[in-house]
């Protein structure tokens, strides 16, 4: 049996994080922290949790005193460096997967997009979990990346779980309903982490809707050659056909068939009559669970030579 801890545990993807430890077979917690929940039950952040331990109050200097195979750190953007740091000091051999974007653009840390870097998994000690927005973009580009003659255009609606739990606009179910609320529309933090990882530039414009959970995105793709919309469909079906986390189909997919899942499920596959070569297609997953939570999961599997399903 492995063990982890989890840092930062009372947001929303520590509690999806916790329920999916709740059943896993080959892992256990060793502990859960929060500065601001110390004390309180995980059952509060967690009902699935079985057991009556509560969050801990720890500080990076203190990582020295709890032992884990793996430490998940669920922290705000920008504070991951001191717990990485305490814990790399304290537990060399430990595996440490950073949920934030602090270590997306480092080079010494391994991208943790299963579908494209599961070899390097294997054997990685440090794991930077992706976007959500930036895992269902990139799942959409890979099977064409050879094929685009022209930066992709990104749109991107996310239900409002995205956007955290500190109070904001962009989670504020009176605000946004009956409404879709754009925001960040050149430079995203999750456009700049898909074109660094592609090496390409991607155009990316997300909005927040009135739904809790799930991310819908559509892409608009200029592509070199002659396609069929039947073999484009082809193409990515046989790119994803081991993949049993990421479904192709022909029509277009709903935020409502991933919610809840571990899925990420492309479709739509449309070509345009006016513009040879322009394809249009959609991709959905949940944000909380393949944008997050079950993706590191399948990371964290991955590196402790867990199955990779386990827990999903």
């Amino acid at each position: 049996m492995k063990t982890l801890a989890l840092v930062g545990g009372r947001g929303f993807t520590g509690s999806e994080l916790l329920t999916l430890l709740a059943r896993h077979p080959q892992l256990e917690l060793a502990l859960a922290s929060s500065g601001s929940q110390a004390g309180t039950p995980l059952q509060a952040a967690c009902p699935a949790w079985p057991g009556g331990e509560t969050f801990q109050s720890l500080r990076p200097e203190q990582v020295a005193d709890h032992g884990a195979d793996a430490w998940v750190l669920a922290v705000p953007n920008g504070a991951a460096g001191a717990w990485a740091e305490a814990i790399a000091a304290a537990h060399p051999q430990a595996v440490i997967l950073d949920l934030s974007a602090d270590y997306r653009f480092h080079a010494d840390w391994v991208y943790g997009l299963p579908e494209r870097n599961r070899a390097a998994l294997r054997t990685a000690r440090r794991i930077a979990n992706p976007g959500c927005y930036a895992t269902g973009t990139q799942l959409a580009l890979l099977p064409v990346l050879d094929l685009l003659r022209a930066p992709p255009a990104v749109f991107g609606v996310s239900g409002y779980s995205g956007a955290g739990k500190t109070p904001s606009p962009k989670n504020d179910p009176e605000r946004l309903r009956d409404n879709l609320m754009p925001y960040a529309l050149t430079g995203h933090m999750h456009e700049r982490e898909v074109s660094y990882q592609l090496g390409r530039p991607v155009h990316f414009m997300p909005h927040v809707a009135s739904f809790f959970r799930g991310i819908s995105l559509t892409l608009d793709l200029q592509l070199d050659g002659d396609h069929s919309a039947e073999s484009l469909y082809e193409r990515y079906r046989q790119a994803y056909a081991q993949e049993p986390l990421v479904q192709v189909q022909a029509s277009v997919p709903e935020v409502q068939s991933v919610q809840g899942t571990p899925l990420c499920r492309l479709g739509g596959f449309t070509l345009s009559e006016a513009e040879p070569g322009r394809l249009v297609l959609v991709s959905v997953l949940d944000n909380l669970l393949k944008g997050a939570a079950s993706q590191a999961m399948q990371n964290l599997n991955l590196a402790l030579g867990l199955d990779e399903q386990a827990g999903l």
